[in-house]
């Protein structure tokens, strides 16, 4: 009883002592749901039916924490999970890029991590150490959205059901993965280190360094090197102004990323160093804006029959009030690393504001592929809300 009396009065006094540096961190819990009803109306494969009227969300849980020591040091960590329930998986089983008997369609669960990471600042700048986007997304400028939800920079919601609307039309090298979109991240949620310096007369720069571009588990050890078609570390690099001239507000910036090739010994693919670069520019008068960006990736790849991905985004809005109505044009050649299949988007929208940080929703948008004679085209009605917390 007195070796039990003992253990518990040195716990009760380690508590004491390890509290009050607990007590200095704060604690952050947030993440947001982003929900829309869709109607849809597009092309389909032979033998499948898209719906007509469905629902599609995203939704993340952010928690992390965060302290600012004497010496005036903040560190912090950060992690974001993606918190919807399932996620559907289409398997072409013979491969002919057509929905038939033979093909399977799996759910699996889709509640998984999408960053971990560190950082430290001060009057220096700022460390991201971890599973994050690298600097060239980071500092990227966007143009005017009708719903950056679905025609923002990144795309997190998707009405139109590519699993049935580009069979037809790419067979089974299809594939959609990460929305029709524009944003700078050919290293992905791969960790790295990255410095963003602190803003200086609106001017701020940042690098990232990325080791193992292909990630691996964190229970598998560290990476593997020289491995046929895969991008073993990548390079980034970015620049972004923000400022006022006259009446004008202007954001300006442009980012380049280098990956370099694990391996090229197969002849047939043609495996390159990935690069990526892109420069952007958005004003606002009053309460008009405007702005345009432009990109420009190679996909790791190059010669006879590898194109260049190009995306050219042009974007408007007017804001009044609670209310900013929006639209936008996509532009991209070379879609999905295809040669000669390119896209084409026109949207339209408007944004209302109901309370900090929730929004109410509402777009219409048609897109179309082309691809030599073929096509395939979609139009798309959203209408939503998105509730930060």
């Amino acid at each position: 009883m007195k070796r039990l009396l003992l253990s518990t009065a040195a716990i009760a006094g380690l508590a004491m002592i390890a509290n009050p540096a607990a007590a200095q961190v704060k604690l952050e819990l947030g993440g947001y749901f982003k929900g829309y009803g869709a109607y849809v109306d597009q092309d389909e494969t032979a033998g499948t039916e898209a719906s007509d009227v469905d629902f599609i969300r995203d939704t993340e849980v952010h928690f992390g924490g965060e302290t600012t020591l004497d010496n005036g040091l903040t560190v912090g960590a950060h992690i974001e999970v993606n918190a919807d329930a399932t996620q559907s998986t289409l398997t072409d089983a013979d491969g002919d890029g057509t929905v038939d008997a033979g093909d399977t369609l799996t759910f699996g669960d889709n509640f998984s991590v999408d960053e971990s990471y560190i950082y430290m600042s001060g009057g220096w700048g700022r460390f991201n150490v971890g599973a994050e986007d690298g600097a060239g997304y980071l500092l990227q400028v966007a143009a005017p959205s009708a719903d950056s939800n679905i025609d923002g920079i990144r795309q997190y919601v998707q009405p139109v059901n590519y699993t049935v609307l580009t069979g037809a039309l790419l067979g089974a090298a299809a594939v959609n993965g990460s929305g029709i979109d524009y944003d700078m991240d050919p290293s992905g949620k791969s960790d790295k280190i990255t410095y963003l310096s602190p803003i200086l007369n609106g001017f701020q720069a940042g690098v990232s360094f990325s080791p193992d571009t292909d990630a691996a588990d964190s229970l598998a050890g560290i990476g593997t090197n020289n491995v046929e078609d895969t991008v073993d570390e990548t390079y980034e690099a970015a620049v972004r102004y923000e400022g006022q001239f006259n009446n004008v507000g202007m954001i300006l910036g442009g980012g380049y990323s280098h990956g370099e090739n694990g391996a090229d010994a197969v002849a047939a693919v043609n495996s390159d160093d990935r690069k990526v670069w892109n420069v952007g520019a958005d004003f606002d008068i009053g309460p008009f804006g405007v702005g345009a960006i432009y990109r420009e990736d190679n996909g790791g790849v190059e010669g006879a029959g590898s194109k260049d991905e190009d995306t050219m985004v042009v974007g408007v809005d007017y804001t009044a009030g609670p209310f900013k109505l929006g639209a936008s044009y996509y532009d991209q050649d070379n879609t999905f690393a295809t040669p000669n299949l390119d896209t084409k988007r026109y949207s339209g929208g408007v944004t209302y504001t109901y309370g900090p940080g929730m929004t109410f929703r509402g777009s219409v948008g048609y897109i179309e592929h082309e691809l030599g004679a073929a096509d395939a085209d979609a139009t798309y009605v959203t209408l939503g809300t998105q509730i930060n917390f």
